[in-house]
């Protein structure tokens, strides 16, 4: 059964008319176009879906939009643009923190939660919030690099 759902995504206002149970990564991908979620895994484990909702980074493929009203939902494309990336997406290309790119939204949305509740996390710190991210290639290194430059450069900047 359908229902108008009303969303705030990227500063946007959306009014949607789908059933509330509809996964928020469907209603981005399919309905919105806004394609930096990734569907990995479906079961909110791998990461690479990962929107931040009210600050915190979440899973868009188990998060049904109905339980969304009145929340700030802020995906990949609402950080920054290819002219002017965000300071976490400037550090991660900095870093060429990425070989596939599959887990790269979910390290990036994960990195920019973590950044906003700590501007310095520790290394420690840095491992805890990406650790439920999955990466297969291998980056960690980079993907760690990336993290601090990004805490270094959002310091100079603020």
């Amino acid at each position: 059964m359908s229902a108008k759902v009303s969303l705030v995504i990227n500063g946007e206002q959306y009014r949607l008319d789908l059933p509330p149970e509809t996964p928020l990564l469907y209603v981005l991908r399919n309905d919105l176009c806004l394609n930096g979620a990734k569907f990995g895994c479906g079961l909110g484990q791998c990461g690479a879906c990962s929107v931040i909702v009210d600050g915190l980074c979440a899973r868009s493929c188990v998060l049904p939009i109905g339980r969304l009203e009145g929340r700030s939902i802020t995906t990949l494309e609402g950080l920054g643009t290819a002219e002017q990336p965000d300071v976490v997406q400037e550090a991660f290309i900095h870093e060429q923190a990425a070989q596939c790119g599959y887990c790269l939204n979910g390290m990036i949305m994960a990195t920019k939660a973590l950044l906003a509740a700590n501007p310095a996390p520790t290394d420690d710190e840095i491992r805890e919030a990406l650790k439920f991210n999955l990466c297969r290639c291998g980056t960690h290194v980079e993907i760690l690099r990336a993290v601090k430059r990004a805490a270094e450069q959002q310091a100079v900047k603020a």
